[in-house]
């Protein structure tokens, strides 16, 4: 078996330190599967975890969160079939996917849709879960709805967008500087530039003064009062991430506009919680109704590429960043 191995906290990128290992296929328990590894996405997550800066990290540990593969060991309802996953605890509390095979409960497995490859599933997990369970947690976008999502074009943001839009939903999203969206979408995308464009006036004028229903605020402070003035009556806010940690926040604004904030930890999210959202996104992707993002060769990695993969992802890949054992 080959796998990345991370021994110890590093104080950057150029002194991590990682060892590509030989060692044997693991061994299912009878509630149990191995999974060949076929891709397995790189997330900034998984480079800040082997940073040190994730909490509940053991070390040694492979890193890796998100897999699709082939599972090769297990009960044999599921042996050969194609498969996808993630969970927050990969990685990060235990061994991940960055590595040949992956144990992994059975109860965690999914079959991935057939109209997304191998290569493609791999890259899924991390942005979708995250985007889908900040919407649920919000009460889902609707037809007819607005939804606002600051960050249009990072990954997480491209994954709400998708949703919104196949849900019915007009989209508005937020740039730092004139972007066209460049992800894919069941509907229009009003892109702001907020260089220029003051982005809660654009909204309410463009919306009848209604404002956004959910705001995906994927950045955090640089955009927190611009999202609030975006919010609409009974409006709902989502943070994943954040630069700096206190905002100041208007209290009369917030219950007088009946507002509610979700925060969203993925890392949270085990593996069978992953594979529940899955479960809810499967029938998205296998309609076309979402689409996997694309994985180019210029971001397509190998084990023994992973501190150049890792690399990249630290400093702002705009694709989606894949290992392929």
């Amino acid at each position: 078996m080959n796998a990345i191995r991370v021994n110890q906290k590093a104080t950057d990128i150029e002194t991590l330190q990682l060892e590509l290992l030989g060692l044997p296929r693991p061994q299912a328990a009878a509630d149990q599967c191995i999974i060949e590894i076929a891709s397995a996405g790189v997330n900034p997550s998984d480079v800040k975890a082997t940073l040190g800066l994730m909490p509940h990290a053991v070390w040694p540990r492979t890193p890796g969160r998100d897999y699709a593969g082939l599972v090769v060991e297990g009960p044999s309802q599921l042996l050969g079939l194609q498969v996808w996953g993630s969970g927050g605890e990969l990685g990060i509390r235990r061994d991940g996917t960055h590595g040949k095979y992956l144990r992994i409960d059975a109860a965690s497995v999914r079959a991935k849709p057939e109209s997304v490859s191998l290569l493609e599933a791999g890259a899924v997990g991390v942005p979708f879960i995250t985007a889908y369970e900040g919407l649920r947690r919000a009460g889902m976008p609707q037809a007819g709805s607005t939804v606002l999502v600051c960050g249009g074009n990072g990954k997480v943001g491209q994954a709400t967008i998708q949703i919104a839009t196949a849900r019915g939903a007009r989209v508005f999203a937020v740039e730092r500087t004139a972007q066209p969206y460049r992800g894919h979408s069941s509907g229009t995308v009003r892109m702001i530039d907020a260089s220029r464009e003051p982005i809660a006036e654009v909204v309410r004028e463009e919306t009848g003064g209604h404002g956004a229903d959910i705001v995906y605020n994927t950045v955090g402070s640089p955009y927190f009062e611009q999202a609030n003035r975006s919010m609409a009556i009974g409006a709902t806010q989502i943070f994943i991430s954040t630069i700096e940690k206190p905002v100041p926040f208007d209290i009369f604004a917030f219950y007088r506009g009946q507002h509610t904030y979700v925060g969203v930890d993925t890392l949270a999210l085990d593996s069978n919680a992953c594979a529940r959202i899955l479960d809810q996104l499967a029938p998205m992707f296998a309609s076309g109704k979402l689409r996997p993002f694309p994985v180019l060769p210029d971001y397509t990695y190998s084990l023994a590429q992973a501190r150049e993969a890792y690399r990249a992802v630290l400093q702002g890949a705009t694709e989606r960043v894949v290992l392929k054992p």
